[in-house]
């Protein structure tokens, strides 16, 4: 197995994870239950197969990866301390660290990849292109040409959140791997979801779009507005809470509104704290001023409960596929979950995908032109402003004749779904549509986009 990544594996998206991982492993609760507020989080767009497969399984992965070494949190009774997100209807989140999940984790999976033998880590190497022989992918081009055969190949590779001006996500997270699943012939679905984090620091310079993790306010940090007063319920749905920010910001004329965490215990998120004195802000002596940022793809490679995209060959796992779990807005901590389970159900199926012949090797020939043009500050301030918390249609035209392919993928899905549902809010059409309920905009390569739905 070769394992390929443009940075150091310590340099993923998920290194900066604040969240934990959502499992039903808590006196009282269970997978039925998660399943419900992850559909009910989900408004009537999540694949409730997906859904299950998640939520049955997500206790075992943590299990795993606790047997590989990640320390979890615990509590006085040496089980795992159980955190409370938004959308959530009792503690289900597990923590490492605090808000320093994802490090943990990552750090961690990154040492036992290293020392395994059967693993070639490539680093600081960039796929370029998807190899295909008669629609089925066969490896990859690397930079500088190198070629790598391969009877099946695993896209892990983020999202998009970064091609928006405001965003939490680190400057990589452009939808690399959705422009070579597409450019392959792969389908793309639900990519004009897009969920806005409710509480990103507002600031000058690099600490702009500091995520606040939403843990902080399930130990009782208060949102407030202008004059002072609450004016949301904290743990709400995202998509929910960002929208009455945003409500609030265009009422109060203000650019943030203020997260009050002075009566949470501090000392249950150390390097968030650390984060924001580095800013400049004190959590403990004043409100953080905060507001909405782009921060996680719900849409993304199309593929079934085994990660397989409709290209024979090729699978994607984590923010970069779309399994239809999230619908239209994610429930909080579900997309690490989501890695484990359909990363080890992406393992199985990849195992079981036919040798390549020396036929294959001689036909198979790159897919696309390459790098996708540079992404430019005029595409990203585009997709704020016509791809943002609110939208209309003139504003996503725009967004077909940008230079930046997905850029252009991301308006033509927003255009064709007519409605508000989730993370995608359009004021010329402020309902949501029943009928468009388990209904998937999906693009391939050269057709035109097309409402699906799935089992």
């Amino acid at each position: 197995m070769t394992l390929i990544s443009a940075t150091e594996l310590a340099e993923s998206s998920s290194y900066w994870a604040q969240g934990g991982l959502a499992a039903a492993i808590g006196e009282g609760d269970s997978a039925a239950a998660h399943l419900a507020d992850t559909l009910a989080a989900g408004r009537g767009l999540v694949r409730t197969s997906a859904a299950r497969v998640l939520t049955v399984e997500a206790p075992a992965a943590v299990d795993d990866l606790a047997a590989l070494g990640v320390s979890f949190d615990l509590d006085e009774s040496g089980r795992y301390a159980l955190g409370l997100e938004g959308g959530h209807g009792m503690r289900r989140i597990v923590h490492a660290g605090g808000a320093a999940t994802g490090r943990r984790i990552v750090r961690q999976l990154s040492a036992v990849a290293a020392e395994d033998d059967r693993i070639e880590v490539l680093e600081g190497r960039r796929v370029i292109s998807l190899l295909i022989n008669d629609g089925r992918c066969t490896g990859v081009v690397l930079d500088g040409g190198e070629i790598l055969h391969a009877p099946a190949t695993t896209l892990a590779t983020g999202g998009a959140a970064a091609l928006w001006s405001r965003t939490t996500n680190p400057s990589g997270a452009t939808g690399g791997g959705l422009l070579l699943a597409y450019s392959a012939g792969a389908a793309l679905a639900d990519i004009e979801f897009l969920q806005f984090h409710p509480t990103a620091v507002v600031a000058d310079g690099r600490s702009d779009g500091l995520l606040v993790t939403e843990a902080i306010r399930g130990e009782g940090a208060k949102l407030l507005g202008g004059d002072g007063e609450r004016f949301v319920e904290e743990l709400a749905p995202r998509d929910e809470v960002a929208r009455a920010i945003f409500e609030e910001l265009v009422r109060s004329g203000r650019t943030s509104v203020d997260l009050d965490m002075r009566e949470v215990d501090l000392t249950l998120f150390p390097n968030v704290v650390e984060a924001l004195r580095k800013a400049g802000i004190d959590p403990a002596l004043r409100p953080v001023p905060v507001a909405p940022a782009a921060h996680y793809m719900m849409g993304g490679i199309a593929t079934d409960l085994q990660a397989r995209s409709s290209v024979p060959g090729l699978l994607a796992v984590g923010e970069s596929s779309c399994t239809g779990l999230h619908g239209a807005n994610r429930l909080a901590s579900n997309s690490l979950s989501e890695c484990f389970v359909f990363g080890a159900r992406a393992a199985r199926a990849a195992l079981d995908e036919p040798a390549l012949l020396p036929a294959d090797l001689e036909a198979s020939t790159p897919a696309g032109s390459g790098s996708p043009p540079a992404l430019t500050a005029a595409s990203r301030e585009a997709l704020w402003r016509y791809a943002g918390l609110r939208r209309e249609g003139d504003g996503l035209r725009m967004l077909e004749s940008d230079p930046h392919p997905i850029v252009r993928l991301i308006g033509a899905a927003a255009l064709k779904r007519e409605e508000s549902r989730g993370g995608h809010w359009r004021s010329d059409f402020p309902r949501t549509d029943p009928e468009l309920d388990n209904r998937h905009v999906t693009l391939v390569t050269d057709q035109e986009s097309i409402f699906q739905r799935w089992a």
